[in-house]
């Protein structure tokens, strides 16, 4: 049978289309050592060059912001998800549902910058989270209107006022991480040099106390998590309040930011296909600014100092992640034979 030009074309369109859907079904996942993941460029920006992140993937579902992984030869690769709940989750979850990456061994290391209590660290301080803590699952009554006895117009949802810990009805209020990993990293990074600034140790100054005052340095203490900017003493305190509600004391409060628990939850789901091991999962969260003013200053004042940079922690807290989480990152690369395994003793 003679074909013709065109049928033949068609045919071989054919033929070349299903060897490669045959190649990519049996094409083996590439297996990550480690996903570090940040939230937007300059929390990235760290990482690439001291870990050679120089290839790029494309993965469908991440931010049009960042919609590529950063990798190495070393199997280490950067996740940027874009900032907030909504997008820390979504972002997150396409990595692990892309058939082209096996997770299975994979640690996950959240870095990001943060607001930091005072009263536990400072700027550039970096501090390794036991619990993450969602502030944002709540009734909220104005201020203006709340009874009076009130310290806070947050309460649970479903409760009768601030003090009663809620049902964890959306099942993402708190989430504890595992303690293993928490003292390796911790062991690892104790005792990096961290990176400092002129106007951070000026702006420091104002605060009449320790460890506010005093060099930054890597601590353990645990991180909230809420979409809301909230700054002040008051609402300060209702985050160290709720932060020990919803652990039953276990939590200490220390840093603020907005992703942490919807990664987690992101996280969850995959580990319920079998894709993930949530055990393999750290989260380092450096102080950029304070999340209360000084002796002298006002709540308004203080967030405008932290959102303009002029209280001089941005830099160094941007920077401390790759030199805190970097010691973790590059022992699991070295001893891969040992870590792919579990946490080493």
């Amino acid at each position: 049978m003679k074909l013709g030009t065109r049928t033949l074309g068609r045919l071989l369109a054919a033929v070349l289309l299903a060897a490669g859907a045959a190649a990519q079904a049996t094409d083996t996942p590439r297996p990550l050592k480690v996903l570090i993941i940040s939230m937007f460029e300059p929390e990235a920006a760290p990482w690439i060059d001291p870990f050679v992140l120089t290839e790029k993937i494309r993965v469908p579902g991440l931010s049009q912001d960042a919609p590529e992984l950063r990798c190495n030869t070393d199997d280490v690769c950067l996740l940027t998800t874009g900032m907030g709940h909504a997008n820390a989750a979504a972002s997150t979850l396409a990595v692990t549902l892309d058939p082209r990456f096996d997770l299975r061994k994979t640690y996950f290391l959240i870095a990001g910058i943060a607001g930091i209590d005072p009263a536990r660290g400072t700027l550039g301080t970096a501090a390794w989270a036991r619990w993450l803590v969602d502030v944002g699952i709540a009734h909220e009554i104005d201020a203006r209107e709340m009874p009076r006895h009130w310290r806070s117009g947050y309460f649970g949802i479903m409760t009768k006022g601030p003090g009663e810990k809620p049902k964890f009805d959306y099942r993402t209020e708190a989430f504890q991480l595992d303690e293993a990993l928490l003292q390796k990293a911790l062991a690892l990074s104790r005792d990096v040099a961290l990176e400092d600034s002129d106007a951070a140790r000026a702006y420091r100054k104002r605060y009449p106390f320790p460890p506010a005052n005093q060099p930054p340095r890597v601590t353990q203490c645990d991180t909230l998590g809420g979409d809301t900017w909230w700054h002040g003493h008051r609402l300060g305190q209702h985050a160290r309040d709720w932060t020990r509600l919803l652990s039953d004391g276990q939590a200490t409060y220390c840093t603020t930011q907005q992703e942490d628990n919807a990664t987690y939850n992101a996280l969850a789901r995959a580990a319920a296909a079998g894709k993930v091991d949530l055990k393999r999962l750290a989260v380092l969260r450096t102080g950029s600014n304070f999340d209360r003013p000084h002796p002298g200053q006002n709540a308004y004042a203080s967030l405008m100092a932290s959102t303009e940079g002029s209280t001089g922690g941005f830099m160094p807290a941007t920077r401390n992640l790759a030199k805190v989480g970097g010691a973790l990152v590059r022992d699991i690369v070295a001893r891969w034979s040992v870590w792919e395994h579990g946490v080493p003793r």
